[in-house]
This record gives structure tokens, sequence and C-alpha cells, in this order.
């Protein structure tokens, strides 16, 4: 149990709170505020507690690396990771080891992580960043740098054709690019730290990439959960100026094997009837779905996960 959730149990103890089970306190582990992880983590929270009766406490962490060992050992309950940061540390190829007691509860919507320059940039595509100064490293969110590195890829880069700007994770990355230590940023479509960074240096806006078959395969070579999404400008899309596609991959809900079948059965039932008030907190979660759920990746599904889709004839998708 981490050292925060810890004290947090023990106040609520010295508090009377603990007795019973409707009392039980759970932790969700997400990234920093301003991430689009966190604002999900919140919603999910949110939900649980009013909806399900689950008190739901948020624990935010500096990045996926760090959060995803917390649920593999079971000091946290829930997480909330993109799927190639999941696969990386079940299949062991993360830097904290191999994690193979997580489980899979289901997909949540997609990634939408784009990298962003300035308004009046003369960078117009991922081509254009040769030489220029590029955030790398993201030593706290692993998969994150072969993220940039494949988006790279479909601009025809590597990292040897670019200025590498070492950052722990996506909100230095950011803040580096705002103080104009980079020439550009990666960061998840909607997440708050972009409206910051936008206002800060008087616009962003997102570089587009090509939606072909060449420059999708250099990107699957390097990060093969990988796709394309078509994004147009709306309310919230902040630097979406023009119809652009979008790198795009899965956030996913985990959980370690030791979580108790009924907690994992309740945490889906309760998100799956109760989508109208994930929404207001998180709109990305309009895209959450029972159907979505189920998708077939290396990390095995939870057996109560796997119970709520029998129960509710959800079929597994590639």
């Amino acid at each position: 149990m981490s050292h925060v959730l810890r004290s947090t149990l023990l106040a609520l103890a010295a508090l009377g709170f603990s007795a019973g089970a409707h009392a039980q306190t759970y932790g969700i582990a997400t990234m920093q505020p301003g991430t689009l992880n966190h604002t999900t983590g919140s919603a999910i929270a949110r939900v649980l507690k009013e909806k399900g009766g689950m008190n739901m406490l948020v624990q935010a962490t500096a990045g996926e690396s760090v959060l995803l060992p917390l649920v593999h050992r079971g000091e946290i309950d829930l997480g909330i990771a993109n799927i190639a940061e999941a696969v990386e540390a079940y299949e062991g190829r993360a830097r904290a080891g191999k994690q193979d007691k997580l489980r899979m509860i289901g997909a949540l919507h997609p990634l939408r992580t784009p990298f962003f320059v300035r308004k009046d940039s003369n960078i117009k595509s991922v081509g254009d960043l040769r030489g220029k100064r590029v955030p790398l490293g993201f030593s706290a969110m692993g998969t994150i740098n072969t993220t940039v590195l494949a988006m790279l890829a479909g601009g025809n880069l590597t990292e040897r054709d670019v200025r590498p700007v070492l950052v722990p994770n996506v909100i230095r990355g950011a803040e580096e690019f705002a103080s104009g230590a980079a020439d550009n940023f990666f960061f998840a479509l909607g997440g708050a730290k972009v409206n910051e960074v936008d206002a800060t240096v008087g616009g962003v806006r997102v570089l587009n990439i090509p939606d072909t078959p060449q420059v999708l395969e250099a990107m699957r070579k390097i990060f093969p959960y990988v796709y394309l999404t078509a994004v147009s400008p709306r309310p919230g899309l902040t630097g979406v100026l023009e119809p652009v596609n979008v790198f795009s991959y899965d956030n996913v809900l985990v959980v370690s094997a030791d979580t108790k079948d009924e907690v994992v059965y309740k945490i889906l039932d309760t998100l799956a009837k109760n989508k109208p008030e994930l929404v207001l907190t998180a709109p990305q979660l309009n895209e959450f779905s029972i159907a979505g759920l189920y998708k077939k990746y290396p990390v095995p599904y939870h057996p109560g996960a796997i119970k709520y889709f029998q129960d509710n004839k959800v079929e597994p998708r590639s």
C-alpha cells in the first residue's frame, strides 16, 4: 500500500469510517493533474463513489511507469495507463521489471496524442521537426518515448535527426515548450495542460499525420498499437485548427490479479450504467461503451471482467 493511501486510510479509521464493507476505501492511480489520464480517473472515482457506493480516492503519480507497479503489487486498487505501457509491464519489458499480476478490466477510450507546435510556427509537418528541439526520454512514462519515436518515424525521422530535450513526463515536456526550451510538445488532445500552454504562448497547432499505408507501417514498426483517427475542430480540442489525422491508441483500466471478482464486476457494472455522469467530468469518455471494453490484448482480463462480459454478451474485439 502506498504511503499516501495508507495515511488516508488511517485517517479515515481514526474518524470511525473504516467499519463495515460499505466504508472500504479504494484507490485509483493516475498521472498528474492536467493530464487526460487524471481527468479520466477523477470521473471514474466520482461515479464509483456516488453511484456505486465505493469510497474511491484518486492518487496522482509521476506517470504510468510509476503507477503500474503499484497496481501490480496490490498497493493501489485501480490504475489507468495506455495499452503499450500495460503490455510492456506485463511482459517484463518495463524498467520496473515483470509485472505479471496486472489484469485488464477494459479499454476506456482512445488516446489521441499529437505533436503540438506554436500556432504561427513554420513547422507544418512532422518531417519539419528535423533539427528541432523535441522532448524525449520520458523517464517516468517509459512507452511515451517509444510513442514519440514512432511519430517521428511517420515523418521519416529518427532520434538522430532531432535535438532531444530530456524530460520525465508529458507535463514537463509541455512546460519546456511553453518556456521556449523545446520546439514542440506531445500531449493528449483535450488535456487541461494544453489549454494552459495555448494561453501562455499565444496559440498552439496540431501537426497532421498523413493517413497512408507507408506512414502507418513505419509507425507500427516501433509502436504496434497505433491507429489514426480523423479529428475536426470543435470546442474542447485546443490546437485542432483544421481537420487532421492524429496518432491514437487505447487508454485502459487495470487491476491486480488479486482483486476480488465481485469488486471488478461492480466497477464495470457501475461505469456502464452511468456513462452520462462520466462524460460530465471527462468528455473523452463519450466514446466509452460496453461493446468497446473487451479488446484483445496480450494482458489477460481479470475473471471478474470476463464474467461481466459473459453476463452482458460482450464479445472480444481485435
